[in-house]
Parts: C-alpha cells; sequence; structure tokens
C-alpha cells in the first residue's frame, strides 16, 4: 500500500523527514510521535502536496506527487483548521464529491449519509464558519470519508473533541479498520490510537524509531538501559550478586524500603538473573518495578536510545 525508499525531505537545512523506509501492506496503522516529530510532513508526502528532496514515495504503486490520481482512493483529514465563510457542511460535502465526479444526484445522497454518520445530521445548513471546533473537527472527517477512500489518512483527528466525540471518533475508525479499509492515524494521543489499532510507527525527530505491533515493540524493552526498582528482603546479598554483573550502570540502596534502585544496560540479562538466583538460591525478591510497555512508555525509551540517554523511570508493579 506505502512504500517509502530511503525518503529524504529538507525545508532548506532543516530535516523535515531523514531517511525514511518502509513498506506498508493494507491495514490499519498509527503514526505516533510528538508535535514536530515529521508527523505531518510523512502525510504531506503520502499525499503529493510535497515531493521528496532524496528517495521516493509510493501509495498503491503510484508517486502521488507526479500522477494525482491516486488521490481517488485516498481521504485526508487535515490537521490545518477548516475555515470557510458563508459554506455549509452539506454544501462543502456536494462539491468535494463533484470534484471527485459523482453526479449530483448521488452526491446530494452521499453527503447526507456522511453527515449523519460523523453526528453532523442537525447541522448540515449552518455555515461551517458558526461550527464549533469539534464539530469543524468532525466535518473534516466527513469529507474524507466522503468519496469512500481505500485509504484513509487523518492527522491528529482528536483535536478539539470533547470526550463524547472522542469515543464516539474512536468507535466510528476502529469499524473504519475492521471492516478491511485501510487507515493510518496520525496523534499523540496515545492512548486514543492504541483503541483503534494495533500496528504502531513510531516518529522522532523526521526519523523511523521503530515499526511493529505492540507486543512486539514491547520486546524491544529488553533491549534498551532503563532504570529498575527491586524490592527485597535480601538487600546485602543481591546488591553484592548484582555489583558483579557487567551489564550494572548504577546501584543505590533504600534501607527504609528495603529496595534497590538499579541502572541496567541489558534488562533481559537482569531478568534472566533474577530467575536463576530465586530457583537456585533462594534470593527472596517481593517486587520489581520498571517499564509498563504502553506505546508512550515504549515511546519514551527509544527517543532516550535515540537521544543516547539512559531512561530512568519507574512505573508498573
Amino acid at each position: 500500500m506505502i512504500t517509502l525508499h530511503h525518503t529524504t525531505l529538507l525545508y532548506g537545512t532543516v530535516i523535515g523527514i531523514n531517511d525514511f523506509q518502509i513498506d506498508l501492506p493494507v491495514g490499519a496503522y498509527a503514526l505516533v510521535g510528538p508535535n514536530g516529530a515529521g508527523k505531518s510532513t510523512l502525510i504531506g508526502l503520502l499525499t503529493g502536496a510535497i515531493k521528496p528532496t532524496l528517495g521516493s514515495v509510493s501509495v498503491f504503486g503510484i508517486d502521488p506527487f507526479r500522477d494525482p490520481s491516486v488521490l481517488q482512493r485516498i481521504g485526508l483529514c487535515p490537521a490545518s483548521e477548516l475555515l470557510i465563510h458563508g459554506v455549509t457542511s452539506r454544501q462543502w460535502l456536494r462539491l468535494q464529491l463533484a470534484l471527485s465526479g459523482w453526479d449530483s444526484r448521488k452526491a446530494m445522497a452521499r453527503a447526507d449519509m456522511i453527515l449523519e454518520l460523523v453526528g453532523l445530521k442537525d447541522a448540515v445548513d449552518r455555515p461551517i464558519h458558526t461550527y464549533s471546533l469539534g464539530m469543524r473537527q468532525r466535518c473534516k472527517l466527513a469529507q474524507a470519508l466522503a468519496n469512500d477512500p481505500d485509504l484513509l489518512i487523518l492527522d491528529e483527528p482528536f483535536n478539539g473533541l470533547d470526550p463524547i466525540g472522542r469515543h464516539q471518533m474512536t468507535e466510528l475508525l476502529k469499524q473504519w479498520a475492521e471492516s478491511g479499509k485501510s487507515l493510518l492515524l496520525a496523534s499523540h494521543v496515545l492512548h486514543e490510537v492504541e483503541r483503534i489499532t494495533n500496528s504502531f510507527l513510531l516518529v522522532y525527530g523526521g526519523r523511523l524509531l521503530a515499526f511493529g505491533t505492540a507486543g512486539e515493540l514491547r520486546t524491544l524493552l529488553a533491549g534498551i538501559p532503563q532504570e529498575i526498582t527491586i524490592r527485597t528482603r535480601s538487600m546485602d546479598e543481591l546488591a553484592s550478586r548484582l555489583s558483579r554483573m557487567p551489564w550494572l550502570r548504577s546501584l543505590q540502596r533504600d534501607n527504609l524500603q528495603n529496595q534497590l534502585h538499579i541502572a541496567v544496560e541489558t534488562p533481559l540479562e537482569l531478568y534472566q538473573q533474577l530467575v536463576r538466583w530465586t530457583a537456585e538460591e533462594g534470593i527472596n525478591i517481593e517486587q520489581i518495578t520498571g517499564i509498563d510497555g504502553d506505546i508512550s512508555s515504549l515511546f519514551r525509551l527509544l527517543v532516550s536510545k535515540h537521544r543516547g540517554e539512559v531512561m530512568m523511570t519507574g512505573v508498573m508493579s
């Protein structure tokens, strides 16, 4: 569905996308990263709005910058504001459909159906500029869905939505993905996108840090330096054993809480060693606290690795 081959985009001396390379089959994906990570730039490349400085971009086997016909198969909900004075949402959708080649009768029925789907049934004849931010966001989603695309691309679709609106948007996108349609959802609201898809592209500084399912990405934790807290009644013995391990970076004792705070190079080696010590040597361990493994924590860890830092955290019992 989407192929980026060593794709780089430069804004003068500023790097927007840096040597991006990936092949995505049909499916639903979350494009995750903080503001400024390169998500909107990547969407601009996929929709042909901008041309890569180096490398290539292909959507359904077509270069979207050279051949805009592929846009017939793409629905876009942009991050930019929708402020059109004097035009109703019904008029706006009919225009979009007419530009895509729909006849007026089918366009009228399709526009009304989509506006009802996104919760704007009672506001179809109101000018868009009188809408609230959340209503304008729904209108942008309607615009993206109107042409029944094969690939739906959404850039921060939860912006401006109240909790009810967020829930409704989430359920609609889940149904879209479950119907077999493809979805690329760019967002920094990680707990929302985790409910929609289990496949993630983690982006930071214009680079692709990691790609895979949540389960696959969690395995990365085993190879990334972390801080871990161990509660134990075998403080002296465990501290002595850990101090001799080559993968230990630091160790601090908390005698009041019976805890050891350690930073390790490779957590997997720590866990394997703890299993042996508890099973064979009788070392007591009451609790291990470390990264919780959700996408937010994974992202912070990968960013810290990208920067060459040690991730210092502890959020799960």
